[in-house]
C-alpha cells in the first residue's frame, strides 16, 4: 500500500508520519485489496479547541473511501478518521464475500 501524507498550513512532523503509517499499514494488512491512502492534515482555528483535522481517503477496487475528523490534536483525530474508515472497510468486505 502506498501512503501519501500532505500538511496544509502547517509544518511536517515526522512523528505524525510514522504514526499515521504505522496504524495504515495495520489496516493493511487486515485488508490486503487496499492500494493506497491519501491523508490530509490541516489546522482550523477554532473556539471551541478543537481544529486539528485529519482525512484520509482509500483508494481500492470500487469507489473510494473517505472519512475525516476535527478533534483537539492530532493523534485522536487520525484514531477517529481510521475507525471510520475500518467500519466502511468491513461494510465493502461484506459485499465481496456475497459475489
Amino acid at each position: 500500500m502506498t501512503i501519501n501524507i500532505q500538511y496544509v498550513n502547517m509544518a511536517t512532523s515526522e512523528a505524525m508520519n510514522e504514526y499515521v503509517s504505522e496504524r495504515l499499514k495495520k489496516l493493511g494488512k487486515k485488508y490486503e485489496w487496499i492500494i493506497s491512502a491519501q491523508v490530509h492534515f490541516e489546522v482550523q482555528p477554532d473556539p471551541k479547541g478543537k481544529g486539528k483535522i485529519c482525512k484520509i481517503e482509500l483508494s481500492l477496487p470500487g469507489p473510494r473511501i473517505f472519512a475525516s475528523s476535527d478533534e483537539k490534536n492530532y493523534e485522536l483525530s487520525v484514531k477517529n478518521t481510521i475507525s471510520d474508515l475500518e467500519k466502511q472497510l468491513k461494510k465493502r468486505k461484506e459485499i465481496y464475500k456475497t459475489h
